[in-house]
């Protein structure tokens, strides 16, 4: 097949109701794995606040490659909107009179809370994605001796931030919401891109929960920890 008849096709592909899961479902686990790097490395914090300047200094010497990075996830998370959005909507003009009761049929569908609020927490996330880049990006820039070189203090920022009790509060709320969120969006996404064969289906339905789980704690003890003290 050339490129003008393969492209026809993944349009298609695209716009069909599978396309648009198959969608969901890649761009989601591109974020998820974005999202455990990003734990991993808050969690340097817990090491030193020298070793976690020496991880934001490395970052930012990336240079070009972070900006084409940014762009990059940039463009994952609206697609990964996008289709979201466009499938509930579907959903909706499909049943726009809602269940009385919601019930899990069991395999496949394995309906429960975080399933049903998909749209709710996913918006949430989103709309805290903004209030934390002008935080921690966009925020002050305290400079200070990263190794051999000056370089900004992230890890002075970290602290000063979550000692004010609305932002840790809203941040621990966002970071439940988050595990809401992956703990249906993972297994949502497994089963997309056909990984749900019966034998392994428990498993890793177990495996999404205990994963969303660990990233939102993950996300949650820096927080908490700075705020009561324990990290200073």
């Amino acid at each position: 097949m050339t490129p003008t008849e393969i492209a026809p096709k993944l349009l298609t592909l695209a716009r069909s109701p599978i396309g648009k899961k198959l969608m969901t479902g890649i761009t989601g686990l591109g974020l998820t794995s974005f999202v455990v790097l990003h734990c991993v490395g808050n969690l340097l914090m817990f090491a030193s606040g020298d070793r976690y300047n020496a991880y934001g200094r490395f970052i930012e010497d990336l240079g070009p490659l972070l900006g084409l990075f940014e762009l990059g996830l940039l463009a994952v998370v609206v697609v990964h909107a996008g289709y979201g959005l466009h499938l509930f909507l579907g959903r909706l003009r499909s049943r726009p009179i809602g269940y009385a009761q919601y019930a899990s049929r069991g395999e496949p569908s394995l309906q429960s809370l975080s399933s049903r609020t998909m749209i709710v927490t996913g918006s949430i996330v989103a709309g805290f994605l903004i209030t934390h880049l002008l935080t921690f990006k966009f925020g002050p820039y305290y400079s200070t001796m990263v190794g051999d070189r000056p370089g900004r203090d992230l890890a002075r920022l970290v602290i000063e931030t979550f000692h004010k009790p609305a932002y840790t509060l809203g941040y621990t709320a966002v970071m439940v919401m988050l595990g809401l969120h992956l703990r249906h969006g993972i297994w949502s996404a497994l089963q997309s891109i056909g990984l749900m064969s019966r034998p392994v289906r428990a498993g890793l339905y177990g495996f999404s929960a205990v994963l969303a789980i660990a990233i939102a704690i993950g996300f949650l003890v820096l927080p908490i920890s700075i705020y009561f003290g324990w990290v200073r």
